[in-house]
């Protein structure tokens, strides 16, 4: 199998475990009740950076914005950056979202679009390493969620409680604790 070949089948890998924390974790627990009706009409896209610095991730994460920006939503309504070659390190991670937040400013989409934040060791300021509370936003791989301003406003306007979504959700968790998170079978963190 040659490199390209090779690289490609890692990156289906990558998409195929993502998927299944999507339909397991975030819609199959209803971590994100605005999930699954863009992941039923095949609204995500799904993009595998080969980024191994955050210079690189930066610049692959602005011209996803921009392509997401200049899509038509009925097509592509949201965008899973994945990146499993940079910013493994929570901390690193954590610091990096202030520069995707810059990023929006400087391309003038801020308002327009925002990032969310995932990562396998997804740690919440305040609480230990181990609380079930950070799995709502542990994903297999690091992935900047980039979301549309006009959807999420939607969505909360359809989901009227969307402000207890992250109670309901540490409820669900805590309910679940770590071995039904492990009984889920979801890829290891990466």
């Amino acid at each position: 199998m040659n490199t390209a070949n090779r690289a490609d089948a890692e990156h289906d890998t990558i998409i195929a475990d993502t998927v299944d924390w999507l339909e397991k974790a975030v819609i199959g627990l209803n971590l994100c009740p605005f999930a699954k009706a863009v992941h039923v009409k095949k609204q995500i896209r799904y993009v595998v950076s080969a980024a191994s610095t955050p210079e690189q991730l930066l610049q692959e994460l602005m011209d996803e914005l921009q392509t997401l920006s200049d899509s038509d939503p009925q097509a592509v309504d949201t965008t899973l950056l994945i990146h499993p070659y940079v910013l493994n390190d929570f901390l690193d991670y954590n610091e990096f979202l202030d520069v995707a937040d810059a990023a929006l400013e400087d391309m003038d989409l801020a308002g327009e679009l925002q990032v969310a934040s995932f990562h396998p060791q997804y740690q919440f300021a305040d609480t230990a390493v181990d609380d079930i509370g950070n799995y709502t936003n542990r994903s297999p791989y690091p992935t900047l969620h980039l979301l549309r301003e006009d959807s999420i406003e939607r969505a909360v306007e359809a989901f009227p409680d969307a402000a207890d979504i992250f109670e309901k959700n540490i409820e669900t968790l805590e309910a679940l604790g770590h071995e039904g998170w492990n009984k889920l079978g979801l890829p290891a963190a990466k």
